[in-house]
């Protein structure tokens, strides 16, 4: 749950640059002022990444993906989940890299360090198909929650679940889209 939370609020900071340089800057600016941040990052953000990725790629490499002998929606949805847990866990390690480690190491977090790092077209493209996976992991990872925890069990509860859990992924998308190109 915080993962997921802190998607949301995430995307809801970056989409801030649409606004321009000075909404963005403001919107992390108030972020960085909260008391206790650090605290709050590592208890809400690190720690939670670490464990759901590490998990999440143990479990990726020992799933038996059956996509080519039964192609069902649900099993492709499986075998996506496991793809874009992989690509959204190395994106994840790359993001933190060139943000929060060089803010440590005295860079500031501002629109103008986010503009030259999709100044470059790899890094861009790189940046929206991470988007686009981190999206479709957090929407289809919320329908096998509510799966999983046996708040969808009929069918027509997990029909109507996969299309919420599509429409976060949408949305959550162009949110995604929307901001990072707003620093190109």
């Amino acid at each position: 749950m915080p993962l997921g939370a802190f998607l949301i609020v995430h995307f809801m900071i970056n989409y801030q640059a649409v606004q321009g340089p000075e909404a963005y800057n403001q919107a992390t600016h108030f972020m960085e002022q909260l008391p206790f941040l650090l605290v709050m990052e590592f208890v809400l953000i690190y720690i939670p990444i670490l464990f759901h990725g590490i998990y999440g790629l143990y479990i990726a490499f020992q799933a038996k993906n059956n996509t080519s002998t039964y192609s069902y929606f649900r099993n492709w949805m499986f075998r996506l989940q496991r793809i874009t847990g992989v690509i959204t866990i190395i994106f994840v390690a790359w993001h933190v890299w060139d943000t929060r480690i060089q803010k440590a190491f005295g860079a500031e977090v501002n629109y103008d360090m986010m503009a030259d790092i999709v100044a470059s077209p790899i890094a861009l493209v790189l940046y929206i198909i991470s988007i686009i996976a981190a999206s479709f992991h957090f929407g289809n990872g919320l329908w096998s929650f509510a799966v999983t925890w046996g708040i969808t069990v009929s069918p027509r509860s997990q029909q109507l679940m996969t299309y919420v859990a599509m429409a976060i992924f949408v949305i959550m998308s162009y949110i995604g889209i929307r901001a990072i190109l707003a620093f190109v």
